[in-house]
């Protein structure tokens, strides 16, 4: 077991700016108790976090490991664990975490644990990660070092979760992977969680005042009650549908959010596919909690604004419940087309902020410099 002089094993987390952060702070306040209950004989931990743009520049195993190896050394820490919310990937397979039992350091990919119940996953692979790094490693005969595999709820719970192919001339010496549909959904749910979809309303503020605008003109127009009490549900269901789809397309095009890769390998193509997939869903529930929070508004404003009278006058057709909500829900869907158009006014760089994750930012940045030479 790694023991540093003074009986403590000192475990820092290595952890990249933002989302990781956080999870490592939120977990390093009752790691070093759980670790100590759980290796037993007297151990104990001291836990620091330690916020690094580790991943910088590169998605390659090796520069990543070799970086945290060298933080390491320069900390002066017993075990090093890497947290990033970049998707890593091994073989065409999506990366869940490396270990290198000889250097002490583990690299975990925080999206491969999905997108719910991220502090507690988090914690536990950190934990199990830690433990494996911390136990004695067994000689086999040949002369080998031996290293266990991780253990406990980590891996049930983590399925479809399994040990990976390590090449022999790579640092790790156990790796574990996720593969097949349901890795996929996996990540891409890790994905869409570490890009925050729901900061993206607040971040475009030309849009949602452009959308607001939009709206609340629209709610005191004539013409808009009789469209709204003359169309039937499935209309109104295409109006939306319609409007979101729009919205989606524009924020895309408009900033650029499609990643195109230049490479034919099959590998690159599937994860151009993640990462389009992770786009399209983080905007697509950005523009949902828009357009569901238009409807709120807009039903709001017109139980203030409208008259009863003149209203039953223009459509001949009492305002009731029924057409309060009608009117809302129509008005949300040309608000929403009305936000596409006030988009055009943002910064390519203002939604992506609002659309990605600091680290997914830096990654695109990267590419389209590397496109531009």
């Amino acid at each position: 077991m790694r023991v540093s002089s003074h009986g403590v094993t000192v475990v820092a987390l290595l952890a990249d700016p933002d989302a990781p952060t956080e999870i490592a702070q939120r977990m390093a306040r009752t790691l070093p108790d759980r670790l100590a209950d759980r290796s037993g004989q007297g151990r104990r931990f001291d836990v620091e976090v330690v916020s690094e743009p580790f991943t910088a520049g590169t998605e390659d195993l090796s520069t990543l490991t070799r970086r945290v190896m060298d933080r390491g050394r320069k900390g002066n820490w017993d075990i090093v664990v890497a947290l990033t919310d970049l998707p890593l990937h091994s073989d065409g397979r999506k990366l869940v975490v490396d270990l290198s039992h000889e250097h002490g350091v583990a690299l975990l990919s925080l999206p491969t644990l999905g997108g719910f119940r991220l502090q507690t996953r988090a914690r536990q692979a950190v934990e199990e990660a830690v433990l494996s790094l911390a136990a004695p490693q067994v000689t086999r005969p040949e002369g080998s070092s031996g290293c266990q595999p991780l253990r406990g709820p980590f891996v049930r719970r983590l399925a479809p979760v399994h040990p990976g192919q390590v090449g022999e001339e790579e640092i790790a010496d156990l790796r574990y992977v996720v593969s097949g549909p349901r890795g996929y959904l996996r990540v891409l749910g890790g994905m869409v969680r570490a890009n925050r979809p729901w900061r993206l309303v607040p971040g475009l503020s030309k849009a949602l005042a452009a959308a607001l605008a939009t709206g609340a003109v629209a709610t005191v127009n004539s013409t808009v009650w009789t469209l709204a009490t003359s169309l039937s549900t499935p209309r109104l269901v295409i109006a939306m549908v319609g409007s979101i789809a729009l919205m989606i397309g524009w924020l895309i095009v408009d900033a650029n959010l499609w990643h195109r890769t230049d490479e034919v390998s099959p590998e690159a193509r599937k994860r151009a596919a993640l990462y389009n997939a992770s786009t399209v869903v983080t905007v697509g529930i950005g523009v949902m909690v828009c357009y569901a929070g238009l409807v709120v508004i807009d039903l709001v404003w017109a139980l203030f604004i409208l008259n009863d009278r003149l209203f039953a006058s223009t459509t001949r057709t009492p305002l009731h419940t029924t057409e309060y909500w009608t009117l809302s829900w129509f008005v949300a869907s040309v608000a929403t087309v009305g936000g596409a158009l006030g988009s055009g006014l943002e910064s390519d760089e203002a939604i992506r902020a609002a659309a990605y994750s600091k680290r997914e930012q830096e990654r695109r940045s990267a590419l389209q410099d590397d496109h531009g030479d």
